[in-house]
């Protein structure tokens, strides 16, 4: 499979989404909830049937695992993990801090991953053994040692009443252990701002695939130790995630763990 061929499909995909995200930013007409807080607009369903139409006139064949439409021709092995906009709730409150995020997975193994802030500008892609980039400069996780000096991010699952119980302990423990904590709204970017140092770890629970693909494969590009809160090896099955430059991921897995 030539992954430049994939990797300029999804640019391509993405840069569509990118374009119509921001013709509808500012201006929607129509919000929907899958859940109490769960928001779907025109925006979110637009931009991913766009992303499947082009996905789907270079490779007609292949599987795609989207947020809004779900599993599609599942018995392949080449799969595309779509998220047309992750951060809906700040797209619909005008906050910029939301992205498309696009993986490409062979025989389950992430190969390319492509996440775009179409407001800011900002692109972050990575194919598999070839390193990070963000807007064509290669990047890498910092390297702080300190967890008091380090700035981390987290994220608050839709159900977080359910389980506020396991939420905030992690979030107190590791707010009272560094410089600050952050929650921006948009798991792919969290990732990718810990692979280009912007932050040093992350860490979120009941995340969907389409939230961790394009950033897991990004950030370990980068050089980023990705795992769950039990220290076994992340994929995108899995519910929680602990992400950080790999220094300080023993001093945050004790923070995790509950």
């Amino acid at each position: 499979m030539n992954l430049d061929r994939i990797k300029q499909a999804g640019l391509a995909a993405t840069f569509e989404s990118g374009r119509i995200l921001r013709s509808k930013y500012g201006h929607i007409s129509s919000i929907t909830k899958k859940g109490r807080i769960d928001l779907v607009t025109e925006a979110d369903t637009e931009s991913e049937k766009a992303i499947i139409a082009i996905i789907r006139a270079c490779f007609p064949n292949h599987s795609i695992l989207a947020e809004e439409s779900g599993r599609l021709l599942d018995d392949t092995r080449y799969q595309w993990i779509i998220d047309p906009l992750d951060g809906t709730t700040n797209f619909a409150h005008e906050l910029p801090l939301f992205s498309t995020s696009i993986a490409f997975a062979m025989d389950g193994v992430i190969k390319v991953g492509i996440v775009h802030n179409p407001i800011s500008g900002e692109l972050f892609t990575a194919i598999h053994g070839e390193g990070a980039f963000f807007n064509g400069k290669k990047i890498a996780v910092s390297s702080q040692r300190s967890l008091s000096e380090c700035l981390l991010v987290t994220g608050f699952p839709y159900n977080f009443k359910s389980v506020l119980g396991e939420v905030m302990p992690r979030f107190s423990k590791c707010l009272e252990a560094s410089q600050g904590v952050r929650r921006l709204g948009s798991a792919a970017l969290d990732l990718c701002f810990v692979a280009c140092g912007r932050f040093d770890g992350f860490w979120e629970q009941n995340l969907s695939p389409w939230d961790t693909a394009a950033g897991l494969l990004i950030s370990r590009e980068a050089g980023a130790q990705v795992t769950d809160f039990s220290g076994n090896p992340f994929h995108i099955e899995m519910k929680e995630l602990l992400a950080t430059n790999g220094n300080i991921h023993g001093e945050m897995l004790s923070l995790v763990k509950l």
